[in-house]
């Protein structure tokens, strides 16, 4: 009876099972080349099977490009849009360059599932489809394209002395962004704890040596991030990692207040005591590269439309030669105020005395500052807003804010300077118990109450790819806006308090549904959706029809000033 029991269970089993298709069977995709620049797919379904409309990717592995995908509406089935029918996809091309091929290898990738409970893993297929790259137009001819989708194509189109002489004139530009501020008074703080005298020629050597630092480990995290897909920039955003920086910037802080003294403990200064001088200046500026290699990974982690096109290229290409030697130049001219201030710190520098002293002890200050500024990616605004009240009440004392003036010298302008500090301190004090989190408005929570202020734009944050298609599915009609940010990106910031505060761009976007992908912690959900849109980290901001199609050349990579995000918006 057993024996029968379990035969039937089997044969019921095998039965259940023949009803599903294989994979084959269920999406069975043909394609060929329409005159003059379309590729048609038809992806034929077999019988009670459907496929996810975003699921559905085309690309091209050649100097051709898919300028654009028409695909049918589709249907609604389960906050997901499916086509239920074979659907016949177009996909129009482009060419990025001059090119008398006529073989193309057209990668598809899609997913979809049976109505009767099961769903197929990811298929991707390859295809050779024969051309006429006569009738293909160029790329920048045809349809407008992105500004990081130019970068790329001056990569194929320009010569290599051309774009390495323009990746160091991005440099200069991007020298001057909020992302490479902070590693001004970082490079500072280091020549002024160097020992002996300073001159020119030391402290520009010292500059040097932290530029190429920097330099290093820009090309490496963007080679390393174009091949592979992963910006080791975004992932040392780790609140381990940012709080052991942090710790380290108010451990050389503490040292150049006289606390204690950074060094080799003694029983290993005498055994070196006869190399000690070659010794100090091999360690010298080691410490000054390792401090320029990591400040690059952690300090400004920023995508710019510049690296973002190199890395494009780089992922399209594989030439990680060219790219990387253009990341190379871009980081040298970023660097070229750091090479002014080394420069400029061993010309100006005081003799060593009492100013010298002085002199430390302010960037003592300006190392305890960075490490705050890199604590507010982590912490709640309301604590970093006590740390910085902390820091200005404690200075202000230090300059005398609260003692008796004796003199008229010098010691009136640094208690001036150190009565200001003391109010804004309290202010900042003030500001943190009532819930302020701004510290350059630190009494903007009262400004609030009594003004109309205006308002900034609205968003509604995502996590996920899910969370996002549900989105795009409920507000099917209206186009869409989705901006990429992280508490740790510094030009997501600007964007947050300047543009996106901008009364002119709330007036263009009011009929957008706008929606933040909030990807701080990076975590495997936040990678998936940078992922799925070619991106290597915030600030990127993105748009989409009222069909819910991203429109790619139409993408803004890196910070955009107002009134040109309205003339953007104006163009869609």
């Amino acid at each position: 009876m057993k024996q029968f029991l379990l035969f039937l269970w089997l044969s019921a089993l095998s039965v259940l099972q023949a009803d599903f298709l294989e994979p084959q069977e269920a999406f069975k995709p043909t394609v060929r080349f329409k005159a003059p620049a379309q590729i048609e797919v038809h992806m034929a379904l077999g019988n009670n099977i459907y496929l996810y409309k975003d699921k559905f990717k085309a690309t091209i592995a050649s100097t051709f490009a898919i300028a654009s995908i028409e695909m049918p509406e589709g249907e609604l089935h389960d906050e997901d849009i499916v086509f239920t029918a074979s659907p016949t996809i177009v996909l129009n091309l482009v060419r990025l360059g001059e090119t008398t091929a006529e073989h193309v290898a057209l990668t598809l990738s899609y997913q979809g599932c049976s109505a009767e409970g099961l769903c197929y893993q990811p298929i991707e297929q390859t295809f050779d489809v024969v051309i006429d790259p006569k009738n293909v137009l160029l790329k920048k001819s045809l349809v407008q394209v992105s500004q990081t989708d130019q970068i790329a194509q001056a990569f194929i189109e320009g010569s290599t002395a051309l774009v390495i002489l323009t990746f160091f004139g991005f440099g200069v530009l991007l020298a001057f962004t909020p992302c490479v501020f902070p590693m001004i008074p970082i490079l500072s703080s280091i020549i002024v704890s160097q020992k002996g005298d300073m001159n020119a020629k030391r402290g520009f050597i010292l500059s040097v040596v932290y530029v190429l630092a920097m330099a290093t480990a820009y090309s490496f995290a963007g080679v390393l991030a174009g091949l592979f897909g992963s910006n080791i920039q975004v992932a040392m955003q780790n609140p381990w990692v940012i709080s052991t920086f942090a710790l380290l910037f108010v451990g050389l802080a503490m040292s150049m207040f006289g606390f204690f003294q950074i060094g080799l403990p003694a029983s290993w200064q005498i055994k070196l005591s006869k190399t000690s001088d070659e010794a100090s200046s091999k360690g010298g500026l080691l410490g000054v590269a390792a401090m320029g290699f990591l400040s690059a990974l952690i300090v400004g982690p920023c995508v710019a439309p510049p690296l973002a096109g190199a890395l494009v290229y780089i992922g399209q290409s594989g030439d990680a030669l060219l790219g990387g030697a253009a990341l190379f130049v871009l980081s040298l001219g970023m660097g070229i105020p750091l090479l002014l201030v080394g420069l400029g710190a061993g010309k100006w520098m005081p003799r060593p005395g009492g100013w010298m002293e002085r002199v430390t002890h302010v960037f003592g200050v300006m190392m305890l500052a960075i490490a705050i500024w890199m604590l507010s990616r982590i912490l709640d605004a309301t604590l970093v807003m006590f740390l910085w009240a902390f820091l200005a009440v404690v200075s202000a004392v230090y300059l005398g804010a609260l003692e008796p003036l004796k003199s008229r010298s010098w010691d009136a302008l640094f208690k001036g300077v150190g009565i200001i500090l003391l109010a804004y301190g309290l202010a900042l004090f003030i500001g943190a118990l009532s819930g302020g989190t701004n510290p350059l408005k630190p009494l903007g929570f009262h400004l609030a109450t009594v003004s109309n202020q205006t308002p900034k734009l609205a968003f509604t944050t995502i996590g996920s790819s899910g969370e996002l298609d549900a989105l795009l599915a409920q507000h099917r009609g209206k186009p869409v806006m989705l901006d990429f940010y992280a508490k740790w990106c510094t030009s997501c910031n600007e964007l947050e308090e300047t543009t996106f505060a901008d009364p002119r761009v709330l007036e263009a976007l009011k009929d957008y549904v706008l929606i933040q992908a909030d990807v701080t912690q990076n975590d495997a959900e936040h990678q998936a959706l940078t992922k799925r849109f070619g991106l290597f980290g915030p600030p990127a901001i993105l748009f989409f029809d009222a069909q819910g199609t991203h429109t790619k050349e139409a993408q803004i990579i890196g910070y955009i000033k107002p009134e040109a995000l309205v003339a953007h918006v104006s163009k869609l």
